[in-house]
């Protein structure tokens, strides 16, 4: 049986169980990111890819 992912939520969550957030893990060889309240969904992207949507993401919310 597959080792259990531990995903970690985005610090922008507030720690609330109840919040929506993007999660991350890192599984041996791979990224996953998912919606907090559709875990079932994964999505793999390239590191590259990746890459670019947290730079893009970063760029829209500075402060």
């Amino acid at each position: 049986m597959p080792e259990a992912l531990h995903w970690q939520k985005s610090s922008y969550s507030g720690g609330n169980v109840e919040t929506s957030c993007l999660e991350i893990t890192a599984a041996p060889t791979t990224l996953h990111l998912r919606e907090s309240d559709d875990p079932a969904t994964l999505l793999t992207p390239a590191p590259t890819a990746l890459n670019a949507l947290l730079t893009a993401l970063k760029g829209q919310f500075r402060v």
